[in-house]
């Protein structure tokens, strides 16, 4: 039977297609709903009681991969393809789950069509995000224009004149310097109905503003040992990174509201007209102690969220930022909508729905009111593997709309809609119930704008005082918006500590550089050893923020400074350390290196300085197997990210060194170097460590240079040494008929050498054993070739999820509470599963109580990732495919010619 399938799936195929339509059909016409129960859906799991539909695949339709989307007046889908062409669709009614006509490409000047479905010019599209609002379509063009499409990123007015419903005047209202994946992204209508509110990536231009929420006197603010990303990655891209700017309809006047992101895609408000961004991750630097995790973060007015390039991120605890208001976990943010207007039960409605792109996800967050901001709870709402979402909406049938796609991957149109939507009750008006911190911290955000004025001043002051961080945070930044000459004396004055910390941060970014000396004796009559932990950390920041942007200070100063730390340092707390290492080698203190260093080798506890995530990182490893897999490989081996901060801060230290020091300190990097981390984690370690071997003696630097592990590294210093070349490329999109038609057709010898280094140096080893050499985590490839045949093969890698053998296959464990597990079930008993989540570390089990779970199921997606191939060339493919073939054997008649 398994055979015939296999020989007859255009038939088997055929035949499901018919037996479903008479299905559906028989369904429709006993219960008037037609339920989609293919492998689109049955591959998502969703919270119980919500109905998951799949209406349209546009990519099988050659409509490209669609990223973002709107609603217009009449109730319509407007939606884009990432590299083409703009399309309004007409919705089907709740419970009919396919299109009753094909979604209408709009036309404008410029459009060119190969074939009718091949654009090869385009007049408008390439948007990442759209808005329809004030009787016009706005568009966010994420580009930079080329022959292709002329237009290059920035805000588009779209407007039908003459009422034909088709758009005839398209006005560029701002233009923006940035594009691609970090580029200028979604646009939302601000909850006062008059304002358009946009969010641009950390690779955009923060264009000229009308005014600024956020005072414009930015910059790096850290004297930690600036190390940009190995790698490359933004290492141009400096303060403030990723903004949100507010303008008006015609987008006349404009207003930066707030920065310091990293590339948050979406914005959303709340009932309480609050605004909320979902930030990205950079999963580069995972395993080392800048690492931030992907967030939800509450965007009040003049925030600042301390995203900078490479190791220079501020900590989240610095007075002169905000914090998450939840940290998600890793992944790839996408879409951010507040359900509101959804036909939903009011769990569900009063939530922030948060779309992960790489995972699959879609998250929905709880907040309820905490003093001047929220308190997050947060689960999983709807999970698919694999599931690329792109953007979603809540429809005008309270049904949420969601798209998959993106990067030019296959792209479908879902709805999502709750089973008794027709009896949920109309929501009521929260009205005015805000907190009393809310309201003092808006009141506060009113003087940002205010002209100077001693009475705001004095209206500000009390509250650099107040409990609430948030309210700090504004009082802070509404001091900063008033000229220094109204209240810098009054800081000289002021004897409470939380105040002369919070106006000094102030200080530091707005007062003249003269001040510096009377600034730091002022911060040091503070008795540091008899104030919290909190203040201690404000207080550091400012004294930091001082040297940062004054300078260095005078002698004498700089000796008091060394002298007033001396008894301070080091604590038991991770985070305090940090701080007061990174001053105290910027000062230069004689006792800095000897203690940072004792703390390097003595700190094996990151949990103190470890923020608290949704997320598990084990969770995810098996729900995107290309991403899946480096998360595994670093948590097999996780690096100790507190002695990566005291090391990374240690190579800028230039005076206390001796032979005995320097011998521990240039040992560590080399047994670090066996620990696992993003792409990024090896590049930042041998950065640190070069910039360290630029302090020692000349004499002793070849010695240095050996006990610190350069002969572990390659070349380029971004990876470990492996005896193995990597493919030279050009890679390619190998389709299965097209590698088996250049493997099937080649006549010449292959390289048995080349063939072995390829199978480790794109990653097959790792998993797979061959000739009693390799991984274990899938199946031992030394008998493939005697077993399967070129097609088998070459189907197996280029689309490993259509035969999953049982032995290695995952299950999806669906709970209670709508969320699900996967890993490989490795037992189970009379109480609990026994699940495998790790493939690296395959004895780590989570055990998961069965009276939580509603079901289990075979997961559809293998954890071999797809694509593997596509870094080859064709003689490469040639000779690692004679590799597999031969089963590693060289004497093999495959090597023998053809």
């Amino acid at each position: 039977m398994q055979t015939f399938m296999k020989k007859n799936r255009g038939l088997v195929a055929a035949l499901q297609v018919l037996l479903l339509a008479s299905a559906c059909q028989t369904e429709k016409e006993d219960e008037s709903v037609k339920v989609d129960t293919g492998p689109k859906v049955e591959k998502i799991t969703a919270a119980p009681d919500f109905v998951v539909e799949h209406l349209y695949s546009p990519s099988e339709n050659k409509e490209g991969s669609w990223v973002a989307m709107t609603f217009d007046d009449k109730g319509r889908m407007i939606v884009s393809d990432q590299f083409g062409a703009l399309y309004r669709i007409e919705l089907p009614e709740l419970g009919m789950d396919t299109l009753a006509a094909k979604p209408q490409r709009l036309a404008f000047p410029g459009d060119e069509w190969k074939d009718d479905t091949t654009q090869t010019k385009v007049g408008m599209g390439y948007a990442q995000g759209l808005l329809w609002a004030f009787n016009s379509l706005y568009v966010m063009v994420n580009h930079r224009g080329d022959t292709t499409f002329e237009r290059s990123s920035g805000l588009y007015r779209l407007k039908d004149n003459d009422n034909d419903d088709q758009f005839d005047e398209i006005t560029l209202l701002k233009s923006f310097e940035g594009d691609g994946e970090h580029g200028p992204h979604s646009i939302i209508l601000g909850p006062d109905g008059q304002s358009i509110y946009l969010v641009c990536g950390n690779h955009t231009d923060v264009p000229k503003m009308d005014s600024y929420l956020l005072p414009s006197n930015w910059d790096e603010d850290n004297i930690f040992q600036s190390i940009k990303d190995p790698r490359g990655h933004a290492t141009d891209r400096m303060a403030p990174g990723g903004w949100i700017a507010k303008t008006d309809s015609l987008g006349k006047h404009w207003q930066l509201v707030a920065a310091g992101f990293r590339n948050t895609f979406d914005i959303a408000f709340n009932d309480d007209d609050e605004l909320f961004a979902y930030d990205s991750d950079m999963e580069w630097d995972f395993g080392m102690p800048w690492y931030r995790p992907t967030r939800l973060l509450h965007v009040t007015k003049g925030a600042e969220f301390g995203w900078r390039t490479g190791n220079s991120k501020w900590a989240t605890y610095y007075p002169d930022n905000l914090p998450s208001l939840l940290n998600i976990g890793q992944g790839s943010p996408t879409n951010l909508v507040f359900a509101g207007n959804a036909k939903f039960p009011d769990k569900y409605r009063n939530s922030l729905l948060a779309f992960d792109w790489s995972f699959g996800i879609i998250y929905a967050v709880q907040l309820e009111q905490e003093g001047a901001t929220y308190r997050a709870s947060a689960e999983e709402f709807l999970s698919g593997a694999p599931l690329p979402l792109t953007d979603g909406e809540i429809g005008p049938d309270g049904a949420l709309y969601f798209l998959t796609g993106g990067r030019k991957l296959d792209s479908d149109l879902y709805r999502v809609y709750y089973k008794d939507h027709n009896n949920v009750k109309d929501k009521l008006n929260r009205g005015d119930n805000l907190s009393e911190e809310m309201a003092i911290r808006r009141q506060l955000e009113s003087y940002y704008e205010h002209p100077a004025d001693s009475n705001v001043v004095n209206e500000v002051w009390p509250y650099l005082n107040h409990d609430d961080r948030h309210v700090r945070y504004a009082a802070t930044v509404a001091l900063m918006h008033q000229p220094i000459k109204l209240w810098g004396k009054k800081v000289f004055r002021e004897r409470n500590i939380r105040t002369v910390t919070h106006a000094t941060v102030a200080m530091a970014k707005t007062g003249h550089p003269a001040l510096q000396s009377v600034m730091l004796r002022k911060l040091m009559t503070v008795d540091i050893n008899r104030i919290s932990k909190e203040n201690k950390i404000d207080l550091l920041r400012a004294f930091e923020l001082v040297l940062y942007r004054m300078g260095e200070p005078e002698p004498e100063i700089g000796q008091r400074l060394i002298g007033y730390f001396a008894n301070a340092y080091p604590t038991t707390d991770n985070a305090l350390n940090r701080e007061f290492s990174k001053l105290l080698i910027q000062l230069r203190a004689p006792y800095a290196i000897e203690r940072t260093l004792s703390l390097l080798e003595s700190a094996k506890d990151d949990s103190t300085t470890l923020e608290p995530i949704l997320t598990s990182s084990s969770d995810l490893i098996m729900r995107n197997p290309q991403y899946g897999l480096d998360i595994a490989n670093t948590l097999a081996k996780t690096p100790p990210a507190q002695q990566i901060y005291y090391a990374t801060a240690l190579s800028k230290a230039t005076e206390g060194w001796t032979p005995e020091l320097y011998e521990r300190y240039f040992k560590w990097f080399y047994g670090a170097f066996g620990y696992k981390g993003g792409n990024s984690f090896i590049g930042f370690l041998d950065a640190a460590r070069k910039l360290a071997l630029e302090n020692v003696p000349k004499a002793q630097f070849a010695h240095y240079n050996t006990i610190s592990g350069d002969s572990l590294l390659a070349e380029s210093g971004k990876a470990l040494f492996e005896n193995v070349e990597p493919p030279k490329g050009p890679g390619r999109n190998w389709k299965i008929e097209d590698a088996l038609k250049s493997v099937e057709e080649d006549k010449g010898k292959r390289n048995f050498e080349r063939g072995k280094e390829l199978f480790v140096a794109i990653r097959c080893a790792s998993c797979h054993t061959m000739r009693g050499e390799g991984g274990a985590i899938g199946p031992d490839l030394t008998q493939l070739g005697t077993r399967f045949s070129v097609r088998d093969m070459l189907e197996a890698i280029i689309d490993p999820n259509i035969v999953i053998s049982d032995q290695y296959e995952s299950k999806v464990l669906v709970l209670n509470d709508g969320s699900s597990v996967m890993g490989r079930l490795v037992s189970e008993d009379e109480n609990v599963y026994s699940v495998s989540q790790n493939p690296y570390a395959p004895q780590v089990l989570k055990e998961i109580p069965k009276r939580d779970v509603r079901e289990v199921r075979v997961s559809k997606v293998s954890i071999m990732p797809p694509g593997t191939l596509n870094v080859l060339n064709e003689e490469e493919l040639k000779d690692l495919m004679a590799y597999l073939m031969a089963g590693g054997n060289e004497d093999s008649p495959t090597y023998k010619g053809k």
